[in-house]
């Protein structure tokens, strides 16, 4: 096994804090100074990484393709997450600043739940630990859904993990050990079952700013999704957890698509974020250039009006219409041009550091956790646990919620939307062609909704249940579209990708393309620790 020895590669360099040395420096004093319960529950704040993920997934993934030369590519990053090549641009979006981040914040959870053992480990500081290592297991949740392979039971042992920091450092020069992910995902699942009983949302003053009590149960939820076990008790405790989010009538909680019909693309992008959402669980501020890319700054590569047309929104799905006056609410409001299509939900937010010169930071503000996702992974959990009527509830909640009741169409019909139960969710997918890889049609219009799948250390069985995941995977893909999750679903179920490259040959990510493990940082890399393989 190697080791690295890591003292600016995991921790600090030179990018928020000064130097490695400023860092190091600084550091022990601001530990011992973590005293009183006022400071444990302030240096919590620190534990949620404010660099996200979203541009390196969602451009890795299916839903973009290249639309020539003629159109600008103004990140260099942004053309080298979508020809899956090795990253080597430096931005707030890249894979170096994404590690320091997330280890960052894990660093501050580490002090944090020091600092309450410190204390005596009083039961007055038991929700302030138990964010602590819900917050621990989900930055190293993240990092291994970009640098790793998907989490499958018969390779877990030998596939390759990442450092798992469970305590403070005090030392300059420390000895890490990447470990496998059957190692790193025994580390996360015994952290956040250690957490679930004890997040409580009476410590916070805004609890979605937090890992309060439904934002727990999510991350619980999508993490046993992923977490496989060969006798299915993962979907068992997925079912359990997201009802603990999704109650007993989860359409009173899922995001109302109807109340944004009104709203322009500026207010979408406000009220889509807000903590008065019931379906918003979790909400995390973020420096990404991801908003200003999906709108219009990076052409070139991006979510066009090809994927949009027979692929994603545009495309007919299970709610039985298709184009932009559908039924499905998110098709009619989309912005943008015919190479970058977006529904405005993670546009940008900016920051200004000097408003006479115009200069500041880019954010976003990112929901890493809704209940229509929630809502998604338990559909999926009911698939495998062959409870179909159960799952066909689940997926016609997000359909009613997502879609208009009724609508008239330009010859003046009106069109009345259909419950979706066990036989049309059947009856639609068996209809539906496998979309071909690559895309041989001119303008994609041999393109599907439907992607063979490949599932990763399971089985999908034909007929009934791969129809329910079928429908289950392509709602969630417009559920999470710009958030990047489709990348671990196309992970989790070996879907091959084709991204065509205009003046080269189509490059296709098929099963087993060790590519779907995003190369870890150089530096980190040139410190020691094993690189994943290419």
């Amino acid at each position: 096994m190697k080791h690295i020895y890591i003292f600016s590669a995991l921790i600090g360099t030179a990018l928020l804090l000064g130097s490695c040395d400023d860092f190091l420096n600084t550091m022990p004093d601001n530990r011992a100074e973590i005293d009183t319960e006022a400071k444990v529950t302030s240096i919590l704040v620190s534990a949620y990484p404010d660099k996200t993920p979203v541009l390196m997934m969602e451009y890795s993934s299916d839903n973009v393709v290249d639309h020539g030369p003629q159109y600008a590519v103004n990140y260099k990053d942004q053309e080298e997450i979508y020809l899956w090549s090795d990253i080597t641009s430096d931005s707030n979006d890249d894979p170096r600043y994404m590690w320091q981040t997330h280890y960052r914040a894990i660093a501050a959870a580490n002090q944090a739940i020091q600092a309450i053992y410190d204390l005596g480990d009083p039961a007055s500081l038991a929700p302030q630990k138990a964010e602590a290592l819900m917050c621990r297991a989900y930055a190293h949740f993240v990092l291994a859904n970009v640098f790793c392979l998907p989490y499958n039971p018969e390779t877990a042992d030998k596939d390759m993990g990442i450092p798992y920091s469970e305590k403070p450092e005090t030392q300059v020069i420390v000895k890490y050990e990447r470990g496998t992910m059957a190692q790193l995902y025994e580390k996360i699942n015994a952290d956040i079952e250690a957490a679930l009983p004890y997040i409580s949302d009476d410590v916070y003053t805004v609890p979605k700013y937090h890992f309060n009590k439904k934002a727990a149960y999510a991350f619980a939820t999508r993490f046993n999704l992923f977490y496989i076990k060969p006798d299915k008790s993962n979907y068992q405790k997925v079912v359990e957890y997201a009802t603990q989010v999704l109650g007993s009538n989860p359409d009173r909680v899922l995001r109302q698509m109807s109340n944004y019909i009104p709203l322009g693309a500026g207010d979408v992008t406000n009220a889509y974020v807000q903590a008065s959402e019931n379906c918003n669980l979790l909400i995390i501020p973020a420096y990404s250039a991801a908003g200003r890319i999906g709108s219009g700054s990076g052409p070139r590569y991006n979510h066009g009006r090809e994927i949009t047309t027979y692929e994603t929104y545009w495309a007919e799905g299970p709610w039985g219409s298709s184009g932009s006056g559908s039924f499905l609410i998110l098709g009619r409001k989309l912005y943008g041009s015919n190479q970058t299509v977006r529904f405005p939900k993670l546009d940008e937010f900016w920051e200004y550091t000097d408003k006479t010169s115009g200069t500041g930071y880019a954010h976003i503000v990112f929901v890493p956790f809704t209940t229509n996702e929630t809502l998604l992974c338990r559909a999926e959990a009911y698939t495998f646990l062959e409870k179909y009527e159960e799952a066909a509830a689940d997926l016609n909640s997000w359909q009613v919620t997502n879609c208009l009741s009724s609508y008239v169409d330009d010859n003046g019909m009106t069109h009345t939307l259909q419950t979706l139960t066990r036989e049309s969710i059947n009856e639609f997918w068996n209809d539906i062609k496998y979309c071909p890889v690559p895309s041989m049609a001119d303008g994609g219009s041999d393109r599907t909704i439907k992607k063979e799948l490949h599932p990763q250390g399971f089985t999908v069985a034909p007929g009934e249940q791969e129809n329910f995941i079928q429908c289950v995977l392509h709602m969630r893909r417009i559920e999470t579209m710009h958030d990047g999750q489709r990348w671990c679903d196309i992970k989790r179920y070996g879907i091959e990708v084709a991204h065509n490259r205009y003046g080269l040959s189509t490059d296709i990510l098929k099963v087993g393309d060790l590519r779907r493990a995003i190369q870890l940082p150089s530096d980190v890399i040139d410190a020691g620790l094993a690189a994943n393989p290419r």
